[in-house]
């Protein structure tokens, strides 16, 4: 018997106006533009089918945080901030089944999302080249299409699928 590896949605974090920070919220719903309530303001480096959804893995912040890094969730512009996997298992390529039952959303990860100077406030010196994919790999948001639009709530389970 396979055995997914399972994790936790420990934040939801959105911004009405867009921008950074987003903020938590307890509840959302997820469709194929990303997720409601959230605005990206420009689209050339956000959204879209490949970036509807961004995620980061808690596992990430906690190493920039021992580090003397000020990151939270939400900070650096991620929607949903997923603890229990390590950075490495939330890849390219890889499917996520987020919540039970009828609701449960359903992601493949896409494309790391190169940091932007206004992140600049979650790093100490502001030294965003710490959460560069290219420079650091793994240690960045990275990007999903919705492949199942549903909610999803905080403390839902979220499962690798492949």
């Amino acid at each position: 018997m396979l055995r997914r590896m399972q994790g936790t949605l420990v934040s939801i974090n959105v911004a009405a106006a867009g921008g950074v920070p987003k903020l938590p919220i307890s509840e959302a719903q997820v469709t194929a533009t990303g997720v409601t309530g959230d605005k990206q303001r420009d689209k050339k480096w956000h959204g879209g089918p490949e970036r509807a959804v961004s995620l980061l893995a808690m596992a990430v912040i906690r190493e920039l945080q021992a580090a003397g890094h000020p990151i939270t969730p939400g900070s650096t512009g991620e929607n949903l901030t997923l603890d229990g996997f390590t950075a490495e298992q939330l890849a390219r390529g890889v499917r996520l089944r987020i919540g039970i039952g009828p609701d449960a959303v359903e992601l493949e990860l896409t494309t790391w999302l190169d940091p932007c100077s206004k992140i600049g406030a979650s790093f100490t010196g502001r030294r965003i080249s710490v959460f560069d994919h290219e420079q650091n790999p793994c240690r960045s948001r990275i990007g999903a299409r919705v492949l199942v639009a549903g909610t999803v709530r905080t403390g839902d389970a979220v499962q690798l699928l492949t």
